[in-house]
């Protein structure tokens, strides 16, 4: 029997926002959103400067024994997931390309919620979802590593970071996660790493995923389980853009 082809590896995304918001508007997102760097969860001067409602939110933190030791916990008590189809209460992606987390953050967070109604009619993104929507999870991991349109938006992006881009084969201890509020209220934690989305709870009409309900269920418990550990935390949101 003939070996299977190795899963694509991509340029590894640096968390940075001007290059993200231009991943997704190259790939169809509306001009009128954009990425931001969140620069506190606690002080409500910082997190006044962008735009809100926020959308998503997508957290940059470090795979530590803790962190894994949990994952692995948490996963173990959850069946696969199986879901696929327009009654899906959000689309989620399986990450199968290496160092792919930034980007898995990026879809999940505008495929899902309010920021849907942002891509732009005809694009290669509102292309992306429609064909992704009724595919089980294992199709959609292949339509993901098979699209030219996204895999030439995500190497132009990665390659034009402040910092030198590490080789998409080499071995990255950050990970991207994306929280989403979608419009029943729920808020949900969607890693392609995970056996599938998580709903973290329920949100109030007037809360976004900034609100301090939305942070404590979301980060707050990413950094309550690295109290006294690796601290290489950091948020980018999106939300409207500063542009318009």
């Amino acid at each position: 029997m003939a070996a299977a082809p190795p899963r694509p590896a991509f340029i590894p995304l640096e968390a940075n926002p001007t290059l993200m918001t231009s991943l997704l508007r190259n790939l169809g997102m509306s001009p009128a959103l954009a990425l931001h760097d969140v620069y506190s969860l606690t002080s409500p001067e910082l997190l006044a400067f962008i735009p809100r409602p926020a959308l998503a939110l997508l957290l940059v933190f470090p795979v530590s024994p803790t962190y894994e030791s949990y994952r692995l916990a948490e996963d173990a008590t959850l069946p696969a997931y199986t879901g696929s189809g327009p009654s899906e209460p959000v689309l989620w992606f399986k990450q199968t390309i290496r160092n792919a987390c930034g980007l898995m953050g990026l879809l999940h967070a505008v495929s899902n919620g309010p920021a849907r109604g942002f891509v732009q009619g005809g694009s290669d993104l509102e292309k992306l979802i429609e064909r992704a929507v009724p595919l089980g999870v294992e199709e959609r991991s292949e339509l993901l590593e098979t699209d030219p349109a996204l895999a030439s938006a995500h190497e132009k992006a990665a390659s034009q970071g402040d910092t030198a881009a590490p080789a998409a084969e080499d071995d990255v201890d950050l990970h991207y996660v994306c929280f989403v509020k979608t419009e029943d209220g729920r808020l949900w934690e969607m890693d392609g790493s995970r056996k599938g989305p998580l709903e973290r709870g329920v949100l109030g009409e007037g809360e976004d995923v900034l609100s301090e309900r939305a942070l404590a269920l979301g980060p707050g418990r990413f950094l309550e389980r690295e109290v006294g550990g690796d601290l290489r935390f950091s948020c980018v949101a999106l939300a409207g853009s500063l542009d318009d």
